[in-house]
């Protein structure tokens, strides 16, 4: 009764699992386990029966992201991640069928011979890399489970998917030799060379137009040949593009309101200093909204804008010049400051950092002000005994590139070093010595050299970048509004774009993790909607996108699997092509001699004269492999008809076959063939990849089914 009491109060939740499960199973039978098991919704693929779940591709794509410094794309490193897992996948499985493990020790040892590790200052004991140090540090991480600790996983899960790659690819490289008698082959394959006549009907002497073809015909030739024609799921759209560019009109409201910034003027009965009077330059481009910041480094004249280059050349401190257009600016420039500089210099430098200082490294003790006072210290010393410099500079100097060479950097150019360095040298004398500053710590510095002696300026450069105006932009919206509202009505694409004028472009075979739209660049968002179930051939949609709207419309979907015979024919049609002309040509070279059969196909008989298949060419045809080879394996003053080549139907008679001197081993031969299968690692890889069971539903993790 108790237990019946219990049904009873449960009743309710039992109808309600009981009535869900029912409903799944009509839906689809196989998804009544997965009512109770979340795991296939887990899944996004798997690799010889074994998932890969969305947590392990996230996880995984995360430490990609973070160990890139998230410098590639979410679909770029994507796809890294999901290659790097099957295949990860796929060595384990040959390792584990070939009774291999790699194990914690294996992981272990790898870690002790990384480089980075052994220079690593935390794990080393008088100098030494000490891995008693290392296990220390990496128990004491494990127990605080932070960032640190699974960063170190990571690199530890990259090192042991090395290892079982390194391992795999050495097993395989290891059983793949050669005989002698392999070796002897390949000796007289390359080697033999025939001399005979030959018959020779291109292809060209029938016009394609004689041939007919079904897409019948098309579809049974992809049927043979399906490795050959696998593809992706893809999508084909065609679209306008609708530019938001600058008008004339534009350009002269820009030009005319950044040449109105030149003199003196009044806003709301306050004087406000132009360009030409102004004296705090920071102050006068933020005040009016220039684009520009203000560079305060010296420039030579090659590296002003050449469009006003000589006139600022020949100008004097305080000409103001502009408006001019440059780099998609109109600018005004004011020469605030004229000087005579080296175009290059040479000088020595002894670089002491601080703790916080950038490439910095852990042995880095002195904080700024100790540094400071070193630096200082060691100024006093060089200026009193110059020919101390290069031994300082060998054994203090933390730039080791320039320590070696006593701190010296031969001759380069104003922009090569930083601020204060460059500022230092270029502005000073020859002999100088001084201390300063930068982001790496304090530089001791010596001058030892300056030539090219020339003019340079100071510009204050206010800029504006030219842009549309909102009317522009306005106006372009409409035009993409009322062009998309036409298709809205039942206006076929193409037809539009007649009537308007437009141009639109083609973007084929898009696939589902690109990004990349072909004359669009970077617009995901056009991929996922191209790939979205509701979107179906002939849908259509506006985008904004990078300066501007692209209206695009679904052109063709093609399902993962075998080509379409549309999409086939191109690569297809040629083949069959040369296959019936072939069969027309072999019609028409009747006859039992090269003369009658030159005859009856309008030919002449020509010479072929020690041809070989180390280079396969026919002199006066070109490339032909096949018809070389059949030469090679002919008898000879036997006539041989009907050899279908890759440009034309041949006939031929070898009159002479000339073998190379037999070798008295052929070891050099058999090593040769040895060293190219064992060089073959990404082909052994990508053939045991396609005789994998691989379900690839990556694009499910974007919301792509």
């Amino acid at each position: 009764m108790a237990i019946l009491s219990k049904i009873r109060e449960r009743s309710m939740f039992l109808i309600l699992v009981i009535g869900l499960a029912l409903f799944a199973f009509v839906l689809d039978p196989s998804t009544i386990s997965d009512f109770f098991s979340a795991s296939k919704v887990n899944e996004i693929g798997e690799v010889n029966g074994e998932a890969i779940s969305r947590q392990e591709f996230a996880e995984a794509l995360d430490a990609y992201k973070a160990q890139t410094g998230n410098s590639v794309s979410e679909m770029q490193a994507a796809k890294v991640v999901w290659n790097n897992l099957i295949r990860q996948k796929i060595y384990e499985k040959q390792l584990e069928e070939a009774g291999i493990t790699v194990g914690e020790a294996d992981i272990m040892n790898a870690l002790y011979e990384t480089p980075v590790v052994q220079g690593d200052p935390r794990f080393a004991t008088s100098g030494i890399f000490d891995k008693n140090k290392l296990k220390e540090h990496l128990a004491t991480i494990k127990e605080e489970n932070g960032q640190e600790w699974a960063a170190w996983q990571s690199y530890m899960a990259s090192l042991k998917s090395n290892i079982e790659k390194n391992t795999y690819d050495k097993l395989v490289a290891a059983g793949l030799g050669a005989s002698l008698k392999e070796g002897e082959a390949q000796y007289l394959i390359e080697n033999t060379k025939v001399t005979g006549k030959y018959v020779y009907v291109p292809y060209t002497t029938i016009a394609d137009s004689l041939i007919t073809l079904k897409k019948s015909d098309v579809q049974n030739y992809i049927n043979k040949h399906q490795d050959a024609f696998q593809v992706e799921a893809s999508r084909d759209i065609n679209f306008v593009k609708f530019a938001i560019a600058p008008t004339a009109e534009d350009e002269e409201v820009i030009k005319t309101e950044v040449a109105n910034l030149i003199e003196d003027s009044e806003v709301n009965n306050t004087p406000v200093k132009g360009l030409k009077n102004t004296t705090n330059y920071h102050e006068f481009l933020e005040e009016n909204n220039s684009d520009l910041g203000l560079d305060t480094n010296y420039k030579f004249k090659v590296q002003v804008p050449q469009v006003i280059a000589e006139d600022i050349f020949n100008g004097k401190e305080g000409d103001v010049f502009g408006p001019y257009k440059d780099a998609g600016f109109f600018k005004l420039s004011k020469i605030t400051e004229v000087k005579q500089l080296p175009d290059s210099a040479q000088a020595s430098h002894i670089l002491i950092p601080f703790i916080g200082a950038a490439a910095a490294d852990e042995t880095v003790v002195q904080t700024e002000e100790e540094a400071k006072q070193t630096a200082d210290s060691l100024l006093a010393v060089v200026k009193a005994n110059k020919s101390k410099f290069a031994d300082l500079a060998k054994e203090m100097s933390s730039d080791k590139g320039s320590a070696e060479k006593g701190g010296f950097y031969d001759w380069f150019a104003y922009n090569r070093m930083v601020p204060s360095f460059r500022d230092f040298v270029f502005e000073g004398k020859t002999g100088d010595m001084g201390v300063v500053k930068s982001q790496f710590g304090f530089h001791v510095i010596k001058i030892d050299g300056q030539k090219n002696f020339q003019p340079v300026v100071k510009l204050a450069t206010y800029g504006r970048k030219i842009e549309a105006s909102e009317e522009t932009e306005d106006a372009v919206f409409q035009t993409a509004e009322t062009f998309a509202l036409e298709l809205a009505n039942g206006k076929a694409f193409e037809e539009a774009v007649k009537e308007k004028n437009l141009t639109s472009l083609p973007a084929v075979g898009l696939k589902s993790l690109d990004e990349n739209v072909p004359g669009v660049g970077n617009e995901r968002q056009i991929i996922t909607w191209a790939f979205e179930p509701e979107t179906e051939e002939g849908s259509y949609k506006r985008f904004d996108v990078e300066g501007g709207y692209i209206v695009a419309v679904l052109t063709a979907k093609t399902a993962k699997g075998l080509m379409p015979v549309d999409k086939a024919i191109a690569t297809v049609r040629p083949i069959l092509t040369n296959e019936r002309k072939a069969k027309m040509i072999e019609a028409k070279m009747s006859g039992s001699t090269l003369e009658e059969i030159a005859k009856s196909a309008s030919q002449s008989v020509r010479v072929a004269t020690d041809v070989n298949l180390q280079s396969p060419t026919i002199s006066g045809v070109g490339f032909e492999p096949k018809v070389v080879g059949a030469m090679i394996n002919a008898k000879e003053n036997e006539v041989v008809k009907n050899v279908a080549g890759d440009k034309g139907v041949f006939a031929f008679v070898v009159e002479k076959r000339e073998e190379p001197t037999a070798l008295p081993n052929y070891d050099t031969f058999r090593k040769r063939i040895a060293a190219e299968r064992q060089n073959k690692g990404f082909q052994m890889y990508e053939a045991v990849k396609k005789a994998s069971d691989i379900e690839d539903n990556m694009s499910s993790f974007y919301g792509i089914q």
